[in-house]
C-alpha cells in the first residue's frame, strides 16, 4: 500500500482550509496531517488530497454536485470521509472558500459526536 507524502504547499493549503477554532488539534500523521476535535479526525490530508467527515446528508449533497474523491489509499479508502475535488486545488485560491465552507461542515458535525474514549493501556507482557 503507497502512503503519499503531503508536499509542504500541500500542509500549508490544509492549514489554509482547517477551521481555526480554538478546540482544532493539527497532528502528524504518516507524512500527513490529520485534524481533530475532541479526539476524534474531521479532516485529514492525503497527499494532496483533503479528506473530510461529514453528516450523511451533507456527504449526499457534496458526493452528487461535485466530483469528489475517494479518500486514502486507492486499495483501501478510508470509510466515512469524502476527498474534496481535486481540480479544487488546481483552480487556486478563488475555491478555498469551497474547501473551508465543507470542513467547516465537517469541524461542526465531528465536534457534535461523542469525545473518543481514551485508550486504556496494554498490559506489558512477563517475561519467561
Amino acid at each position: 500500500m503507497e502512503m503519499p507524502k503531503a508536499t509542504e504547499a500541500d500542509k500549508e493549503h490544509f492549514r489554509a482550509v482547517v477551521p481555526n477554532h480554538p478546540e482544532v488539534v493539527i497532528k502528524p500523521m504518516f507524512g500527513n496531517l490529520g485534524a481533530f476535535v475532541n479526539g476524534n479526525m474531521f479532516a485529514g490530508l492525503f497527499g494532496p488530497t483533503i479528506g473530510i467527515k461529514l453528516s450523511e446528508a451533507d456527504r449526499t449533497v457534496l458526493e452528487s454536485s461535485e466530483r469528489t474523491v475517494p479518500f486514502g489509499p486507492a486499495e483501501r479508502p478510508m470509510g466515512g470521509y469524502t476527498g474534496l475535488p481535486e481540480m479544487w486545488n488546481e483552480e487556486g485560491d478563488g475555491d478555498d472558500a469551497r474547501a473551508r465552507a465543507w470542513t467547516e461542515k465537517a469541524f461542526q458535525y465531528v465536534a457534535s459526536l461523542p469525545p473518543k474514549a481514551a485508550k486504556e493501556p496494554r498490559p506489558k507482557a512477563g517475561r519467561k
